[in-house]
Formats: structure tokens, sequence, C-alpha cells
């Protein structure tokens, strides 16, 4: 693996980036993967994951502890996974509150950033065989095609919840395959992206409050199992994809661009910014809800705009995003350069 050698101002800039990849990962139909790719950090990212293998374990069992850190670039993880954490207890929870009141204008803003994705990652791809086309339009449909299925009621079996750990982590090592939007097709959005990470924000504020009542709430316990579980299990995926891109990247490299591409293109049909939510309800018209009280989802009515104040305001937000993405691809363009 290439090293790469950073500064203090470098890591501050892949701390923000880990920031803004976690909140990518929680919002659904965005990918964390892409962040990575248009940050520069995405091969780095994968290879690292790699590390994570027979000779780190060798490593470990051997008390060579600095040397397993050094192995598996220590600083770019530890950085990068710092930023995650901070993400999912800030940005995230901001993004829930501005998804339930400006949703609309939130996701023109992501829409306007995967556009500005697909321009960050064609500029280097030059697609000059029929082969690569192919795998481009195949990313396409596949893309779509995901947008369109119906989602599952929630379901807490802790095996299936180890499942949507392995599956949802596709977000951050799949540029264009949302992590968060497969959760919401396999039910489990909200159980495992909201309350059981609602239950451990609550949990870590009682305990230095002083209110060690939580611990022995059943509920609390419940989600918590569920949150390590869903972990565990997304832990065993990173690594697992990681591998198979690696490989990949190594042998197919342009082809696997291609279908990354169409990937993140085929996304843009789950971030489409003029849709409304169908829900599941009963004979006599009322929403039907899971054992927590959630409404159950079952569809997403897309339609186009008409020309009101509210669609050049979305419109506004779109070229915003596409805007912030290609200024920090340059940025990142020109510090490389330099560097």
């Amino acid at each position: 693996m290439k090293t790469y050698k950073r500064h203090l101002s470098d890591y501050v800039l892949l701390l923000l980036k880990g920031i803004a990849m976690g909140a990518a990962n929680k919002v659904p139909g965005v990918s964390g993967g892409v962040v990575a790719l248009v940050g520069g950090f995405y091969e780095e990212f994968i290879y690292t994951l790699q590390k994570f293998n027979r000779k780190l374990l060798l490593l470990l069992l051997s008390k060579r502890f600095k040397s397993a850190y050094q192995y598996v670039n220590g600083n770019f993880l530890a950085v990068l996974l710092s930023g995650f954490v901070i993400s999912y207890f800030s940005i995230s929870k901001l993004l829930d509150v501005l998804i339930v009141n400006f949703e609309r204008f939130v996701w023109s803003a992501f829409f306007g950033m995967i556009i500005g994705s697909i321009y960050a990652v064609q500029k280097d791809l030059k697609l000059i065989t029929m082969n690569n086309w192919w795998f481009l339009i195949f990313g396409i449909v596949a893309g779509i095609s995901v947008s369109f299925l119906e989602p599952q009621a929630q379901n807490d079996n802790l095996w299936f919840v180890f499942f949507c750990g392995v599956i949802s982590v596709s977000g951050m090592t799949l540029p264009g395959f949302s992590g968060s939007f497969v959760l919401i097709l396999l039910g489990n959005y909200v159980l495992l992206l909201v309350d059981s990470v609602n239950a451990l924000f609550d949990t870590i504020i009682a305990v230095f409050t002083g209110n060690f009542g939580i611990i022995n709430d059943a509920e609390t316990t419940r989600l918590l199992l569920v949150l390590a579980v869903f972990t565990l299990g997304s832990i065993v995926g990173l690594v697992l994809f990681s591998h198979l891109l690696g490989f990949v990247l190594k042998h197919y490299k342009r082809h696997t661009l291609a279908l990354i591409l169409g990937f993140i293109t085929g996304s843009l049909g789950v971030v489409w910014p003029w849709k409304t939510t169908v829900f599941k309800i009963d004979s006599f018209g009322n929403r039907i809800s899971d054992t927590n009280g959630h409404d159950i989802v079952v569809a997403y009515h897309r339609y186009l705009p008409e020309w009101t104040p509210d669609t050049y305001a979305c419109i506004g937000f779109v070229i915003l995003g596409i805007v912030i993405v290609i200024a920090l691809s340059l940025y990142d363009l020109k510090t490389s350069e330099h560097g």
C-alpha cells in the first residue's frame, strides 16, 4: 500500500472528511463511499481495511501492538473513525432535525452533491472500451432498480441485525450504494440508526450525570444489544468488502470505477427531492405502526415539481450542493499537487 505523509493540517482535514462520511452514511440515499472517493482517500481506505488479516492477528497475539498499529495505518483509521463518532452524535442528529423540518431542501442539497460527485469522478475516468461502458450502464440500472424496491417490516432478530450490519457497510465501501437506504429496504433503518444510537447517546449522558437507573431499563438494554450486534456485523462486512474491492481495484480498476460511477448516477433516483412517502394503512385509512410506534413505510411516490418559490429554492440548494463538492474536489486536487 502506498504510504501517505500527513501534517497536522492534513489530519484536521481528514477528520472533517470523516465527519462528512459519517453524516452521509446516516442519510438514506447518500453513500459515505462517495465522500471517500471525491475526498481522495477511497483507495487508501479500502487498502487499509485489507490489513485486518492473519498478519495483524499474529502481531496482536505476539503483543507487538505498536507494529500492529503501524501495519493497519493506525493514524489514518483513528482520525477517520473519530470523525465518524463525532458525526453520529452531532452532525447526524442535526440532519435528523433538518430532514424533519426542511426535508425537500435537504434532499435537494444532497441531490446536487451527488451530481457534483459524478462530475468529480468521471473527469478522472477514461472509458475507452465498450466493456467499460457496459459496466457503467449496469451500475446505473442497478442503482435505479434499488430505488424502486419496497421497504420491508422491522425485524430485531439478532441474526438479521448482524446481516443488516454486513450489508449496510456497502455504502462505505461501494460509492453509490447507500447503506442507510439499504437499511430502509430491510426495514431496520429507524431501529439501527435512530433508536439504538439514541439509546447509546442517552446512556452515555445518564452515566456522566450519575443517573444509573437507565442501565436497568429493559428497552435500553435491548437496543444497546442490537447496536452491539449491528456494529459487529458492520466490522465483519467492512473487512469482507474491503478484501473484495481491493482485489478488483488492483486487477480491474477502470471497470470497477465505471461500475461505481454507474451506481452513483443511479442513486439519484433515491434522493430525488420531489417525492412523498407512502405509509402502510389499515382498512380505516389509519397508519399502521411497528412494535416501537414508528409508521411503516411501504413505498415512495416521485413526481415532477410545479414552478413555485419552493421549487426555485430547491434548485438553489441543488446548485449549492454541486458547488460544494466541486470546490472540495478542486481543493483536494490543488493540495495533492503541492503536497
